[in-house]
């Protein structure tokens, strides 16, 4: 695993099969020591990352982390860790420890903070950890046998420490592209768990130098707030929780960068993010080779207003080609003081502002330089793997302008587009409304009206509808009212039988015990598209970890999604209004001229063309797959396709996700010895491999 996993923590029983576990954690190449080795003391920092001891002194919180602060503070027996992307005064810790005489108590007082950080407290002896409701921050447990339970927020460590094999199961799930709750808990290792998003994990108190203790409990510890706000105030909302996500991300960094594609997202982002007063904000646009295009257009334009010194908080505009502007040559303390700008914090003076616009040559098509997905091992596969070269490319682009924090709109489509299915929410309630409000969707969309009245009147359990979430049968046209608990998705031409048969019997046995996320479709959906989106994204985050450079999504920031749930949903969504909620909630910070926009530009060309242009290297990736050697795909017909890259197959069906699923396979085999022949095993669902340690 040396060179794929640099960022990750490890909670520990207080025992000494809990400190021998932390002599065997990965450490950087560098020192050649184990995180626990690194350590002295209650709390230090080493060479490769900081141990939080227990009242005993043997490990509890082993942390590498490369960009995340780990903020922590003890008081007699009870202890508080925070790990996030800033760092949390003691005093603050203090405020949030002292007088929190349960998990209840605590919690009540980490809602007043952006929902970025995971948690890890000890109280009345007992620890607890927990990520975000966002689904931003996992975690994951699993058994040793010696320690007992131990948990992390990364999979793969767990699975290294207890010798894990892969689980075909889980494997033949990622390759369809998306997971619906609760399948997406479902780890690709083997004796390793994710705690849901929402629940936090109760760890049981070992006996000294002993396992034999019950296992983890699981809490639920967030609830989505109720839809009850009108949209002027719930805009406030947003708004405060947005710039205090961006805060938490980059205030005190002198130099930042974002991406401004030109959409709405990063455009609120970019205005956010000038508000915190870096010394220099780097903005990056990748122009598009499709010349219908608009978003280079309106990248351009909200460079030129905020240049403009007339509206708050602005600066110098941007120039054409891959360039720094001529502006932002001076750094703050050249400035002449404006008398007619407050001084102080509320005021931060304005940042040099260089816009650079990446052409369009330069960008990578998707399917490009599979290869370099080598470079991190993520936590499961990610359909968003065949586009990590592009993804680089960006990150290299910013990291080179000197940029210390990178920011991303990732999240906002999930949060504030809205999806079809609210309005079977909404038709309970107010079904005039709802109506009314389905009429101008059903115009754009094309829904012919019997099978959208049919779908609202659906009455389905989520269970019922879960079991049958993937079907043999072609995707659902473009013209199917969404009004369900998801969207049923279709088996793959290439799958084997193998495949197939675990993928339904892994949706049938999820089905038998499903609970929603919540008793509302509409809100179910939401939230777990929110999860869904967060998960994906971080991918993103690793690649920022493997180059040098922090990447951060403000938008999965627990308190963005409470503020953009409390909002009743006839103001939240609008078939007639592009993301009415965040365009109320940055009135004033992002110019009127900029909020106007209603379009969103796709780069579903740059997909279909990258099969094309990359056919040799998909070729390559099929011939020896790693995926066919385990029975769950049909290699020889995906090297056809390889060949064939506008077959009507690929048109209908997506191919990413089993590229993801590949490549992520090839990675662990660094981690993990090659699985064995399928000649060698004595049963398609038996594997052999171990982490090596």
């Amino acid at each position: 695993m040396p060179g794929h996993l640099r960022d990750y923590f490890v909670v520990l029983p207080d025992s000494a099969a809990g400190a021998a576990v932390a002599g065997r954690l990965p450490v950087r190449e560098s020192t050649g020591r184990s995180a626990a080795q690194e350590s002295t003391g209650p709390a230090a920092a080493g060479g490769d990352g900081l141990t939080v001891l227990h009242p005993s002194g043997r490990p509890w919180v082993v942390a590498r982390t490369a960009f995340r602060e780990v903020s922590h503070l003890r008081r007699g027996d009870d202890a508080l860790v925070l790990i996030g992307p800033d760092r949390v005064p003691e005093s603050a810790l203090a405020g949030l420890l002292e007088g929190a005489r349960d998990r209840a108590g605590l919690e009540r007082r980490l809602a007043r903070r952006p929902g970025l950080h995971h948690v890890i407290a000890r109280l009345s002896g007992q620890t607890w950890i927990r990520g975000t409701a966002s689904g931003l921050r996992r975690i994951y447990h699993a058994r040793h046998p010696e320690a007992g339970t131990i948990a992390s927020d990364r999979p793969a460590v767990l699975a290294r420490l207890i010798d894990a094999p892969l689980d075909d199961g889980a494997l033949a799930l990622r390759m369809l592209d998306f997971l619906p709750h609760p399948l997406s808990r479902r780890v690709v290792w083997r004796g390793v768990h994710e705690t849901g998003a929402g629940y936090g994990l109760a760890l049981p108190v070992a006996a000294p130098g002993t396992a034999a203790v019950p296992g983890p409990a699981e809490y639920r510890w967030w609830e989505p707030p109720a839809p009850e706000l009108p949209l002027a105030e719930g805009a406030r909302a947003l708004g405060e929780a947005i710039a205090a996500s961006v805060r938490a991300h980059v205030g005190g960094h002198d130099r930042i960068s974002c991406e401004l594609s030109g959409g709405l997202d990063s455009t609120t982002l970019t205005f956010a993010a000038r508000a915190t007063g870096p010394r220099r904000l780097s903005l990056l646009t990748v122009a598009a080779r499709d010349r219908y295009s608009e978003d280079e257009t309106w990248a351009r334009r909200a460079v030129e207003l905020a240049g403009q010194d007339d509206h708050p908080k602005q600066s110098a505009p941007g120039r054409h080609a891959d360039e720094p502007t001529a502006a932002g040559r001076s750094t703050t303390a050249d400035r002449p003081a404006d008398p007619g700008r407050p001084a102080g914090p509320e005021r931060p003076a304005d940042p040099d502002l260089e816009h650079r616009v990446i052409p369009a040559d330069d960008a990578p098509y998707f399917y490009a330089d599979l290869a370099s997905c080598a470079a991190e091992l993520n936590d499961e596969p990610l359909p968003v793997a065949p586009g990590r070269a592009r993804a680089e490319l960006l990150l290299g682009r910013a990291r080179a302008t000197g940029s210390r924090y990178h920011l991303t709109g990732y999240g906002g489509d999930e949060l504030f587009l809205g999806l079809p299915h609210a309005y079977q929410d909404l038709f309970h309630g107010n079904p005039f409304t709802a109506w009314n409000h389905l009429g101008g969707l059903r115009h754009q969309l094309g829904w012919p009206l019997l099978p959208t009245v049919k779908a609202l009147l659906n009455r389905s359990s989520f269970p019922r509808w879960l079991a049958g979430a993937v079907t043999a049968e072609a995707q659902p046209v473009a013209r199917t009212p969404l009004l369900s608990w998801g969207v049923r998705q279709s088996l793959r031409p290439w799958f084997t039988e193998l495949a197939n048969s675990l993928i339904v019997e892994e949706f049938r046995a999820a089905a038998e015990h499903a609970e929603p996320i919540d008793p509302w479709r509409g809100r179910h959906v939401d939230i777990d598209a929110v999860r869904m989106g967060a998960r994906h994204f971080q991918a993103m985050e690793d690649i920022g970890t493997t180059i040098g450079l922090p990447v951060a999504a403000p938008f999965y920031d627990d308190r963005v999604l409470e503020a953009t749930l409390a909002v009743r949903l006839p103001d939240r969504i609008s078939p007639w209004r592009y993301k009415p909620l965040l365009v109320e909630a940055m009135r004033g910070v992002v110019p009127d001229a900029l909020l106007a926009r209603t379009t969103k530009d796709h780069m579903s060309s740059d997909e279909h063309q990258g099969l094309r242009e990359h056919g040799p290297e998909l070729a390559e990736l099929w011939t020896g797959s790693r995926l066919a050697e385990r029975g769950l795909v049909d290699g020889r017909q995906l090297l056809r396709l390889a060949a064939e890259p506008f077959s009507p197959v690929l048109v209908e069906h997506s191919i990413s996700s089993t590229v993801a699923g590949e490549t992520w396979l090839r990675t662990a085999e660094n981690a993990w010895p090659t699985a064995p022949s399928r000649s060698d095993r004595t049963s398609p669902l038996t594997r052999t491999s171990e982490a090596i340690l």
